[in-house]
């Protein structure tokens, strides 16, 4: 008998901002195969991460709950276990090609096969040694892998870039087309007949900002926003984000040297490289329909595109992530497949651990009673969907943001609030009047009432967490 579940494909990008897509209206984005999947299929337009940074956020969408309960609070914090196990269990073949970012880094979590590619620039001589298929690619054509080390801080003018270079090395060891060429071996060569989940993870738009020349020269003649960033924003941000942009100017992360007040030119420049990059991610998504046609099964499959958190690329005059900014914790979604509504945008809160009980409803695998993520497969199939009432982000123990233990934001469909718990400070914004989040209301007292409101969601929000999950951790002990 004839297997009938679906194929599974999970694209997640790493550090992608929710405003890429040409098709869900930024213009300036080239990317003509994810406007074809987003025409396919269903696009969720706010979607959340639970944390804006790459473990603590993976670790939470790959288990169905969040960083408190995880345990994963930071980069390297270790987890072992994921719902991957439980469609390993039904019959799946899995597959991880690309970034997980799991510590140890090629820890199983239920995968039958990993072919693991981490981050670009693993410089920093705190991180844990890894020799991942992409340098053993390197090492096979006897080249050096660029990095801040070996290469770019050798770049005359280094301190000036923003983190913004050109690919010189062979096209194909690109690290996202690399990804991408691996995947589509993948599914060019499998023998199996089974139905499959392969996740594939692209280590790029993450910085090193470094496209190829020519996805540089389609972008020319775009028209790219410059940042929202003004004195009067800048001066209501509370004491801990004014210490990450301190630690942001004075030390070169992923190979990004920020400046305090770049000129335009330089913004440009970087939101261009990292467009770019976004193109090259693009093209490697049709590589990926492409074997996915080839192979027979483009109609069987389920292909769903994502990203782990955003980018600020100097709003706020902020750099990456690590903080609760729309840019940093907002992200693309979309699910395009069999049984799926086509050329529909959902404009209703998810949080990007959703998409985890939403594959397995996919595969006919039920979602364990304890995970806090709520499946999207209603709004997939056409149903009644209105989404979240709220959306909860939390980042604690950060070794860059380093000024609070933990900030935490809750988010509805009018108002913003964040706050940390070592200090009184935080942010507060009405984003019907100020979408681009410049005009902190934190001190407002016609808002204070709003204030306390929210800061009572989330107090009920972690008890709850805490009851919710309770059977999971016994589970995990």
């Amino acid at each position: 008998m004839t297997d009938k579940r679906p194929n599974i494909v999970f694209v997640i990008t790493d550090q992608q901002r929710f405003d890429t897509i040409a098709a869900l209206g930024y213009d300036h984005a080239v990317t003509p195969h994810l406007d074809r999947l987003t025409r396919r299929g269903t696009a969720f337009t706010h979607t959340f991460v639970t944390a804006p940074s790459c473990a603590p956020s993976r670790a939470s969408l790959f288990t169905g709950v969040y960083p408190h309960t995880t345990g994963v609070l930071k980069n390297n914090d270790p987890w072992n276990h994921s719902w991957v196990e439980l469609l390993a269990g039904a019959g799946y073949r899995c597959v991880n090609v690309g970034k997980m970012h799991t510590f140890p880094y090629e820890t199983s979590v239920g995968f039958h096969e990993r072919h693991v590619v981490e981050n670009k620039d693993r410089s920093n001589p705190k991180l844990p040694y890894l020799m991942d298929q992409w340098d053993k690619a390197f090492f096979a054509r006897g080249l050096v892998k660029p990095d801040r080390a070996t290469k770019y801080r050798a770049v005359p003018d280094y301190r000036e870039r923003l983190g913004a270079f050109v690919w010189d090395a062979p096209d194909d060891l690109h690290a996202d087309n690399f990804v991408g060429g691996l995947a589509t071996h993948w599914l060019d060569s499998y023998p199996g007949e089974e139905p499959f989940f392969l996740q594939v993870g692209f280590p790029g738009p993450h910085p090193p900002y470094d496209p190829t020349q020519e996805h540089l020269d389609r972008l020319a003649d775009a028209e790219i926003p410059l940042p929202y960033d003004s004195e009067q924003d800048r001066a209501g941000q509370p004491y801990a984000l004014q210490d990450l942009r301190r630690d942001n100017l004075e030390v070169d992360h992923d190979a990004v040297v920020h400046l305090d007040h770049p000129t335009e030119d330089q913004v440009l420049r970087q939101r261009r490289h990292y467009l770019a990059n976004v193109s090259m991610i693009d093209e490697q998504v049709g590589q990926i329909v492409d074997a996915l046609e080839r192979r027979g099964v483009l109609e069987d499959t389920v292909l769903i595109f994502t990203s782990d958190h955003g980018d600020c690329l100097n709003d706020h005059g902020h750099i990456q992530k690590w903080s609760m900014y729309e840019p940093s914790v907002r992200v693309p979604a979309i699910v395009a497949g069999p049984g799926i509504v086509a050329d529909q945008q959902c404009d209703g809160l998810a949080s990007l651990m959703d998409l985890g009980p939403t594959i397995l409803e996919l595969a006919g695998v039920t979602p364990p009673s304890w995970m806090e993520a709520e499946s999207l497969l209603p709004a997939l199939r056409g149903e009644s969907w209105s989404g979240r009432e709220y959306v909860f982000s939390e980042h604690a123990r950060d070794m860059i943001l380093q000024q609070t233990a933990l900030m935490t934001m809750v988010r509805d469909h009018r108002y913003k609030h964040v706050e940390f718990v070592d200090h009184a400070d935080g942010q507060l914004f009405d984003l019907d009047t100020d979408p681009h989040e410049e005009n902190n209301l934190w001190d407002d007292p016609d808002h204070a009432a709003v204030r306390e409101r929210m800061s009572r969601l989330i107090a009920d929000w972690r008890a709850e967490s805490a009851l919710r999950t309770a059977d999971r951790t016994a589970a995990f002990r």
